[in-house]
């Protein structure tokens, strides 16, 4: 190709033909990595392309940031995500579970990254309506560049080391912004301590997220019991308490500021009230044992068993995204707790 012609699209195909051959994708095409356009992706940060960013330990495979900036090109993202990029690694790297066996569960779980500050306007993340859903570069490869770094630096493939049973069809698809304009708390990045007006980006693992639609009622405590029922749900529970999450939508939001509600108060609401009797759970074959609700005896006195082990940061996530244009929130369930930090973002306008 020279210059002022037209990109050849036979010599484009090849060279992705090539990244599948090689094992690279995800089963979708990718970027083809040209080292010109990989050091366009370094020239966004200050770290060394040999510092090791992450490390598997029972793998004994370490992500430096050239690797990740290969990957995030693959992904499809423009140089200017790779930052973003680089704060969510890092805030996974926090979490308990992404040092074990969270890569490689039977569950698959998928990262929930949530961005925070000036970079989602100043990059186009999607907050806002359709958040969980597709058709925002941000929001789809920032997210993608995660899986593409488990799968070809950690080799954590499919039907290889990945063990997941049937796995998440949101595996490498959930990035989301806070919608902070029509959210009534503080930002999620600012609970955690990062400054306000500062770009910062949240993440943990999922095991699995579902709706709560309700337009049904105009009491707090109304909606949180709807809340509180989805999360009770018994085909979700393994252990004797579970970390969670809920991501209102703005107008669940500001129902529950409206009723004197702010995180605090919504965690400790949900806290006191969600779980299952232990009837409930021997009904499901999972009354508990050692601590454990799939081990299931049968001799357990009857009782309240509460999901959460606390009101606590850790335990329950709270954030604000989507369209103020219905009641519908979702419940997203976390792999383990939750680190409750947020990464601030290097190398943009904050």
């Amino acid at each position: 190709m020279t210059a002022g012609t037209d990109p050849d699209p036979d010599l484009a195909a090849a060279a992705v033909e090539h990244c599948f051959e090689q094992g690279w994708t995800d089963g979708l095409p990718v970027v083809p990595a040209s080292r010109a356009l990989v050091d366009r992706f370094l020239a966004t940060t200050d770290l060394a392309p040999e510092t090791e960013i992450g490390r598997l330990s029972q793998l004994d495979r370490a992500v430096t940031v050239e690797l990740a900036a290969i990957n995030a090109v693959m992904a499809g993202c423009r140089p200017e995500y790779f930052p973003v990029v680089l704060a969510a690694w890092a805030a996974l790297t926090a979490e308990r579970a992404t040092g074990g066996g969270g890569w490689q569960s039977t569950s698959g779980p998928a990262p929930l990254i949530v961005v925070n500050g000036p970079v989602r306007d100043a990059l186009g993340f999607n907050s806002t309506g359709g958040v969980f859903g597709p058709g925002f570069r941000p929001n789809a490869t920032v997210a993608r560049s995660i899986g593409l770094i488990v799968r070809n630096v950690y080799g954590v493939h499919p039907h290889a080391l990945e063990q997941a049973t049937q796995g998440l069809p949101g595996r490498w698809q959930i990035c989301i912004a806070e919608n902070e304009e029509e959210s009534p708390w503080e930002p999620l990045s600012v609970e955690a301590g990062v400054a306000p007006g500062e770009s910062a980006v949240s993440a943990t693992l999922l095991r699995t997220c579902e709706y709560v639609d309700n337009r049904h009622t105009g009491s707090a405590e109304q909606l949180l019991a709807d809340v509180a029922d989805t999360l009770s749900r018994t085909g979700a529970w393994i252990f004797r308490h579970a970390s969670a999450g809920v991501v209102f939508c703005p107008e669940h939001a500001q129902q529950l500021a409206a009723a004197g509600f702010g995180r605090a108060e919504v965690r400790a609401w949900l806290a006191q009230r969600c779980g299952r009797s232990v009837t409930d759970l021997a009904r499901a074959g999972k009354d508990g044992l050692d601590g454990q609700v799939r081990f299931a005896d049968g001799t357990r006195g009857d009782g309240f068993d509460p999901l959460l082990a606390g009101s606590g940061r850790e335990n329950l996530l709270l954030a604000v995204a989507g369209a103020r244009n219905a009641g519908i929130s979702m419940v997203v369930r976390l792999f383990s707790d939750w680190s409750g930090t947020a990464v601030p973002v290097a190398g943009v306008t904050r």
